[in-house]
This record gives structure tokens, sequence and C-alpha cells, in this order.
């Protein structure tokens, strides 16, 4: 190209260009309006300068050169697909007409900060150092899928829109690695963001971002690996947030955040690795959690963030906080599609058992107990409810104590007041009725009473009623011994 074509806003572009000066076409009126409201001639620049100028500049001896222009109007296609830039580019507070397609290309740092864009192309695009998107605002879709970045992705603060009716993610990120943290805090996106197969060696950080697309997916990041932590303090997700298979080995933070997908999946973190789980002093989860099959170090989860349908089959936790009594506890497990599932028990039973407090995880085995006899045959919940009645499954002994000593008294009582006769008056020993009761009662000790009187009408009706629930009692407390000794 040569320097006679170019305009003077272009020429000043083009003089900086080899010293690596920035030229800064802002006004003073800019600061607190949208840049771009009126460019005019001085403020526009061509893209095919800019392409000139980044594949075959000038250059100086003893400079470094560089692209750093702020403020201006490209017309235009910028196209570098496939090119290999040596230079810096910061195209800052920059109003594109044109789509920016740098799709396969090989750049040293890309600065994009403040610009409106209709769009970006850089599938597979290598940078070397970082790429900064913060503040941009898109409308339309940005497409960075396998790119490779050396340093950090920056996408704070940044808007991304797509046109209405459209299918197509707005932003993607998929199979996209990234040397640093990847920065959205503050992002907001109209429509799906696709993160699956992402690498990312620092963190991913969406922190107080607002993401937006009613009854689909708004953030898809399957197999997602990280480095670090995903931080989403205060993240407001309107939409599915999927993030099946993630390996996370920091913590998933999502403390005051509100996910939303009424009548769907509001978030599937299911067959992960995830260190910690922070989910906590947000708003109730509108939609269904699902968490099967995950492994969780700690899950710090509070029992008012659960949604009403929740799937924890399999899902394997170390510790699990806050602190709080069982009864807040039980329903997410009750709430997994009705299903019976006793891992899940056990596994808040020895989230208990760990903080020492056997209380709770008593009280979580006996409901584990009465929610499995609703899956057994009516002759199975029969006897179910006799031992829930009895000994409380064996988690509740006390009660077998309780039934004896009131069926004792009133075995006394009734056989005080009324003897029944002996059946050898000469060598029967002398009536007790206490002793009597007792031998009634207790199908395995012999006190000598029951064999020497023979109780007759109602006697020996209540005879009856006394060694039959003996025996009951008896056959309950065993079994309560025995499931309890070989759990432990």
């Amino acid at each position: 190209m040569e320097i006679n074509d170019l305009t003077p806003a272009e020429l000043r572009v083009w003089q900086a260009f080899p010293r690596g000066q920035a030229v800064d076409f802002r006004t003073a009126e800019d600061e607190s309006a949208v840049p771009g409201a009126d460019w005019g001639d001085q403020r526009t620049v061509r893209a095919s300068v800019l392409r000139a100028l980044l594949l075959d500049g000038p250059v100086e001896s003893g400079e470094v050169a560089a692209l750093k222009v702020a403020g201006a109007r490209i017309t235009g296609v910028l196209d570098l697909r496939y090119a290999t830039v040596e230079s810096v580019v910061r195209l800052s507070h920059c109003h594109f007409d044109e789509v920016l397609d740098v799709s396969g290309a090989q750049l040293k740092y890309l600065n994009l900060t403040g610009s409106r864009l209709p769009g970006l192309a850089s599938a597979r695009v290598r940078v070397d150092g970082g790429l900064r998107l913060t503040e941009c605002r898109f409308t339309g879709h940005v497409r960075l899928g396998g790119a490779q970045v050396a340093g950090a992705l920056y996408l704070e603060r940044a808007e991304v829109t797509a046109p209405e009716g459209t299918e197509r993610p707005v932003l993607q990120l998929h199979q996209v690695t990234v040397g640093e943290d990847l920065c959205a805090s503050r992002l907001r996106t109209q429509g799906e963001i696709r993160l699956n197969g992402a690498t990312i060696s620092g963190s991913l950080r969406l922190e107080e971002a607002e993401l937006r697309h009613p009854g689909g997916f708004v953030l898809n990041a399957e197999a997602l690996e990280v480095g670090a932590n995903v931080l989403g303090r205060r993240l407001s997700a309107h939409g599915r947030v999927d993030m099946r298979g993630a390996r996370i080995p920091g913590r998933l933070d999502l403390l005051y955040s509100r996910l939303s997908n009424p009548g769907g999946t509001a978030m599937r973190a299911s067959s992960c690795v995830i260190g910690e789980v922070w989910l906590r002093k947000g708003p109730p989860i509108e939609g269904m959690l699902n968490l099967r099959r995950s492994q969780i170090e700690h899950l710090n989860l509070e029992p008012e963030m659960l949604p009403d349908h929740v799937r924890l089959l399999d899902l394997t936790y170390t510790s699990l906080t806050p602190h709080v009594p069982p009864e807040q506890r039980l329903p997410m497990l009750e709430r997994d599609e009705d299903t019976f599932d006793p891992h899940g028990y056990e596994q808040l039973t020895a989230s208990y058992r760990r903080t020492g407090d056997d209380h709770a995880a008593r009280l979580v085995q006996l409901a584990k107990q009465r929610h499995h006899r609703t899956t057994l045959p009516w002759y199975g919940r029969l006897w179910g409810h006799v031992q829930d009645a009895t000994v409380g499954y064996g988690f509740r002994p006390m009660r077998a104590l309780g039934w004896l000593l009131s069926l004792l008294a009133v075995g006394s009582v009734t056989f005080a007041v009324d003897a029944p006769p002996a059946l050898k008056a000469d060598e029967a020993p002398q009536f007790n009725a206490v002793f009597y009761t007792l031998d009634l009662l207790l199908p395995v000790i012999s006190f000598g009473q029951e064999q020497a009187f023979a109780p007759e009408g109602g006697q020996q009706a209540l005879a009856y009623v006394l060694i039959l629930t003996g025996w009951i009692l008896a056959t309950t407390v065993i079994a309560g011994v025995t499931r309890t000794v070989s759990r432990q």
C-alpha cells in the first residue's frame, strides 16, 4: 500500500506503528458517551490499512513495532486468517463495522478492551500472550473454539448478544486452552456459552456474571478441566448449567448465586471430580439439581437452597457442612425421583459420624429403614412397622425396655389380683405375679413359674398375648442388634 493513499487518520497510525506509539482518537466528549457516536473522517481507519501494517508494515532499527489505536472506527473486514503477526495488537475502544476475523492466526498479544464489534471469528487462533476482551460489546457470535492462549483470557464486563432466533452458541469456547485464568467476572450474555472440553490452567472466574438463555443451555461446560477453581459468587444463570464430567481440584464457589431453569435442569454436575462445592446463601434453586456419580471432597451445601427435585445417586463426599439436624438433610434424599438410594443415607450417616454426632447418624439410619420399608411387599412392610414401633429398627433399644416394663406392670397387677390355679398344688412353688409375668415375657429365661400354674379364661388370653409379645420383642431386638453390629 502506498503511503500517499492514506487519509490523515490512517497516516497517524502508519507513522506511529514502527515505534510502537499509541494513537488515541478519543475526545473529551467521548469519555461520558458511547465511543463512536460521531466518528467523522478524522477518526476512521480502513481495515485494509491495519492489515497491511500487521503483515508487512514499516520497521525502524532499535524500535519495537506495535499497533496501538484507541477510539477509531474501523471500516471493512480486518481479515487476518492464518496470518502470523509479530507485533502487539491493541485496538481499544474502537468501533468495527465488520466481524474481526483472526481464525487460525498466530498472534503475540491481542487487546480489544472497550470495543464494539458485530462478532469475532477466532477459532483455532494462537496467542503467545494474553487475549483481552474486557468491556467489549459483541452484537453477534464470538467464536474461540480450539483457541490456544498462553496467557490469560479476559472477558470481564463484556457483553455478548446474538440476533434473535439464532440457535448457535453466542460465545463459543469449546476445546479452548488457556495458560492462566479465564476471567469473565460481570460478563453478560444472551444465549449459550459453550465451554465443553476446555482446559484452563488457572481458574475460571464468573463472579457476578449474568447469563441468560431461558429454557436452553446457558453454560455448557462438559468435561471442563481447570487447574484451580471455578469462582461464581453472585452468579445469575437463567437457563441450564451443565458441567458433567468436569475436573476441578479446587472449589466450585457458588455462594450468593441464583440458578434458575424452571421445568428443567438448573444445574448438572454429574460424574465430576471436585475438591469443594460451595452452594450457600443464595435463593432456592429453580429447577433440578443433578450431582449423580460425582466425587466431592467437601460439600458446603445449605438445605434451604435445594430445589424440589434432586438427583444424588452414587454421590460421594467426605465432609458435609454446615452441621444441621438430620431433619433438615433427609428431605434431599427423599426428593431423588422417589427412588430408594441406600448409598445416599450411608454417605450422610458417615458425615455425621465424622463430626462425632452419633445421635444424628442413628436418626439417618432409622430414616433409611423407613424409606426402604416403602419398597417392600405388604408382609415386609408389616414386619417393618413392628420393628419400628418396638425398637426403632434397633436404633432405639430403650423402646423395648419401655414395652417390657409396661407389659410387666399390666401382667403383674392382673395376676396379683387373681392368681391362676396351680397344676399340682403340693408341688407348685409359691406364686409370684412379677416373676410369673417375666416367665411369660422372656422366651429364654425361666423362673419356674410358668410351668407350675395354668391360667384360665381371660388370664389365659393375657398369657398368650404376653408370650407372643415377648417373642416379637426378642426377635426385633436381636434383628436390630445384628444390623447395628454388622454395620459397624
